[in-house]
Parts: C-alpha cells; sequence; structure tokens
C-alpha cells in the first residue's frame, strides 16, 4: 500500500491509525496547548449547531478522546444515546478513563469509511478535527449521511487556513515552526509536522460545503470563526 492516498494526499489509513495510537497520551495536552484552551469553546458551539434532540441517538465519528461526545451527551440527556466511533484504540481507553459516570456515552472502535450502523439509526452524525484524516472524503461524508435519518443533521467541526494577515502570518508561523517543535518535545515530530500539512491541504469552508452538496446534503451553512482558524459546517440528510 502506498504512503500516501493518490486521491487526497493524505497518510495510508494504517500510518493514520498508528499515528494517533502513538500520540494518544500527549493529543489532549496538546491540544489545550496549541489552541490556548478555546477547543472546548468550539467544540461547544458545533454541539448547539448538532441541535440534537433530548432522547436522540447521535454519532460522534473520529471520536478521539472524546471531547465532543461528552458535549452532545448534555444535549440529548440521560434518555439519549451518543456513540463516539474511532479507529485509534489507544485515543478510545483514554475517552472511555474520562468518561463521567451516567453519561450516555459509549465508544466503540469504528472506521469512519465503513461505519457498523444502519442506515437512519441516529439523529445526528458529528466529527471534530477529523474529518481532514479521511483517506476518502466524499466516502466519510456519504457513510456520515447514510446513519443518519432523513431530516437529521451532520455537523463538521474543522480547523481551516486563514486567508488574510495578519492571522494568515501567524497561523503560518505557528503551524509551520511552533507546533512540529511541540511535537519534539512530545516525542512525534513525524505526527505533528502532519498537522499542519493536513490542514493546508484540506478544502476550503466553500468547497466543503459543495463536496458535502454532492454527498447529497441539503440546507448546507457554515460559519468561520476564530479569525479564520476554524470552520464549522451543517447540512441535513434529504429524504
Amino acid at each position: 500500500m502506498s504512503a500516501r492516498s493518490a486521491s487526497s494526499g493524505t497518510l495510508a489509513e494504517p500510518q493514520v491509525r498508528a499515528m494517533f495510537d502513538r500520540i494518544a497520551g500527549v493529543y489532549d495536552l496538546l491540544n489545550t496547548v496549541m489552541s490556548a484552551g478555546l477547543h472546548h469553546g468550539w467544540r461547544r458551539r458545533a454541539a448547539d449547531l448538532a441541535d440534537a434532540p433530548v432522547g436522540g441517538r447521535v454519532v460522534d465519528v473520529a471520536t478521539g478522546t472524546g471531547d465532543l461526545a461528552f458535549e452532545l451527551a448534555g444535549r440529548v440527556g440521560p434518555t439519549g444515546e451518543v456513540i463516539g466511533a474511532d479507529f485509534s484504540e489507544q485515543m478510545l481507553q483514554i475517552a472511555r478513563r474520562k468518561l463521567p459516570a451516567g453519561m450516555p456515552v459509549r465508544f466503540e472502535q469504528a472506521n469512519a469509511l465503513a461505519l457498523p450502523y444502519e442506515n437512519g439509526s441516529f439523529d445526528v452524525a458529528t466529527v471534530g478535527f477529523g474529518i481532514r484524516n479521511f483517506s476518502d472524503l466524499r466516502g466519510g461524508l456519504l457513510e456520515m449521511a447514510r446513519v443518519v435519518r432523513p431530516g437529521g443533521r451532520v455537523v463538521i467541526l474543522e480547523m481551516t487556513t486563514p486567508q488574510r494577515p495578519p492571522l494568515s502570518w501567524f497561523f503560518s508561523l505557528w503551524f509551520d515552526h511552533i507546533v512540529p517543535v511541540l511535537g519534539r518535545f512530545a516525542g512525534d515530530p513525524e505526527a505533528y509536522t502532519y498537522l499542519p500539512s493536513s490542514v493546508r491541504r484540506f478544502p476550503g469552508p466553500r468547497e466543503l460545503a459543495a463536496t458535502m452538496s454532492a454527498c447529497g446534503l441539503g440546507e448546507i451553512r457554515y460559519l468561520v470563526t476564530a479569525g479564520g482558524i476554524i470552520a464549522m459546517h451543517v447540512g441535513t440528510v434529504v429524504g
């Protein structure tokens, strides 16, 4: 298998899984450092956009260590259910250790490109800071849409590259120089060199919205926040 996907330029799936298994222990700490602690607020806002019903079912794809799943659990309440799915078992182990007692969240190992769930079995599907790692963006979006009922939502929270200075200059300095240094301190420079490159090659907000539309989602809207660093997309599954 090629080290990179010919279609998207991303690392091959086994390499991405191995990378996230390696960095699982430092993932939460470095997220906090790299975002100055703002990532929790971004996840809260994405959970608001998901508008999951009380008592509803939600799947959080590429859930990582579970922070977005925890936010979503607060929306569905004790009668609802959130499934956090990820292909990295090491990340899931940390998510399970963080899981508060009684919270309606279950973590399962699953591939985002072949979700083991029935058609229309969820009210909402979300992905936070994970979709840029899909080796097949269209395939992943189709899977998320497939498992959501008609009228339900697909929500994407992802980093994007700011286009205007001075933030574009700071972004370049931070991601091209400082983040790889943080990776060396964390003991995995390859992973934190991959991070900025994965953001840069990912489609911009308008292009991602077009891809969502091409996958059959409707009522698509998006917002760009944090000075152009964060994009949130919402689409509705058409019946």
